[in-house]
This record gives structure tokens, sequence and C-alpha cells, in this order.
């Protein structure tokens, strides 16, 4: 039987990840996941785990006022409140996509740049000025907020624990940066399903995930895989045309709520 056995939210893009028991799901994906991100306060362009390590160090959880919660070693956790119908509207670029979304202000400005160590904004996505996802997948009216291309990743712990079998070691599921995993199936079962149901929500697996240099680090100390693991065991058997495949993008379709614990039924 298969059955959700882990969630997991990223409420500031490429910041730390964290577990949850249960979430409800908008319309881009679970509540408060990826909407905030930072940027370069010059160019708008914006900074990830990819090129900046420490981020893997930067928590950023949502609050009870809607807001964010910033926290850090060594550095004053700050309260940074959700963004008004006032607030300045700040140029971004993200991949390809440029477009205005609103900025958090000063003080939340002073306190990231602190953390990043160069000038540094940080920016909110509401539901209104959501993006379109990747184009040539999903449907035309399929959105996103500030995830590379898709409001959900999902990935079977057997796969994990495949690519961890034939490294020889253990590899932690949040250097993949899932949203759902699933357990009972065999490794990479998911790349079959098209539709599957979790709980009372349904939702279709659009595209592939292909990974990046970002799984080589470690998600405790964001410190970089000598070896280039888990990259260079996942490209001796799950590259496709260049790009090395693990994990499986999805569109909900609809809002709801998840559970871990909850039954998944593959619908196609």
């Amino acid at each position: 039987m298969l059955r959700l056995s882990a969630l997991y939210r990223y409420p500031l893009k490429s910041g730390r990840g964290e577990t949850l028991q249960h979430i409800g799901l908008d319309k881009l994906g679970l509540n408060g996941d990826r909407r905030w991100m930072l940027v370069d306060e010059a160019s708008g362009r914006f900074l990830s785990q990819r090129a900046v390590a420490r981020m893997s160090q930067l928590s950023a959880l949502c609050n009870a006022d809607g807001g964010l919660t910033l926290s850090a070693t060594d550095i004053p956790a700050m309260d940074v409140p959700l963004p008004g119908v006032e607030a300045q509207l700040r140029g971004v670029t993200l991949w390809r996509d440029t477009f205005r979304v609103p900025d958090a202000g000063d003080a939340a400005a002073a306190w990231v740049s602190d953390f990043i160590g160069k000038p540094t904004r940080l920016v909110h996505l509401p539901l209104e000025r959501a993006r379109a996802t990747a184009a040539g997948y999903g449907k035309d009216d399929d959105q996103v907020a500030f995830a590379d291309g898709f409001p959900l990743l999902l990935i079977g712990q057997a796969s994990l624990d495949d690519v961890s079998q034939r490294i020889g070691r253990p590899m932690e599921m949040l250097r993949f940066r899932p949203n759902l995993v699933v357990e009972g199936g065999e490794a990479f079962a998911e790349d079959s399903w098209k539709r599957v149901r979790i709980g009372d929500v349904e939702f279709r697996v659009v595209k592939p995930c292909s990974r990046c240099i970002l799984t080589t680090l470690d998600p405790r100390t964001g410190a970089r895989s000598e070896d280039r693991e888990p990259l260079t065991t996942l490209k001796t058997y799950r590259e496709r045309d260049g790009d090395i495949l693990f994990g499986q993008n999805l569109v909900n379709e609809g809002a709801g709520h998840l559970e871990v614990g909850m039954p998944v039924t593959i619908l196609e």
C-alpha cells in the first residue's frame, strides 16, 4: 500500500526546509511554500544555494501573523510582516521570468544583506501575482510561486533508498527538496505515474525533475560533497538527454488538505 510518508515546505526559496505533519493546499501548491525569495538588490536576480551555499543555513518559517520569521546562527531572529497593498513593487528575475512582486521593506533587506554579505532584498509573491508554470507542460492556467518550474515535487522513498545503496552511504531526502514523499512502492515507480490522489486531492504528474549541483550540498551544514554525490552516481543510470532525473513535478487540482499517513492512489 502506498502512503504519504513525509511533507516538507520551504517558505523561502532555497532556505531551510521544514518538516510538517499536515498542511493545506491552494492553487500554488502547499500553503506558504516558496512564497518568499531573496534577490540581488542591483539586478533583481534571484539568489539560491546554487551560488550562495550559506543559504542552506538560513531558517525562514511562516509565522502566525502571516509573515516570515528569519533566523540564523549568531544573528538575532527577525519577524518580517507580510507586505501590504501599499508595498513597493520590485522587478525580479527568476530564470527566464521577469515580473514585479512586493518588496518586504528596508528592515528585512538590512537583515538579509547582513546574512548574505552583499546588498540583498527580500520579496514576497501573493496569489494574484503568480507565474505560469514552465511552458510546454501541464495546462495553460497552471501557476506557480517562486519554485523553479512547478508547484510540487514528489519523490518515492524507495528511489532514495536505491540511490543511497548504490552510493554506499545514506543520502538525506532534504538534499532533493521534495514536498511529498511516498513510501510503499518500488524504486522509481513514480516515473510511470500520470495522475495520483492523496486524501481527497488529485495531482497531475507533469514532468520529471532535472537535478543540479544543489543536491551535493549537505542540508545540515551547507558543505559540498567532495565526491559530487549523489550526482556522480545518478549520472550513471538516471541521465536522459543530458539531464539527471530524480523525482516528479506535480500540479494539484484545486485546494485541499494533506496529512502524513494518507493513502496514495495511482489513478493513471
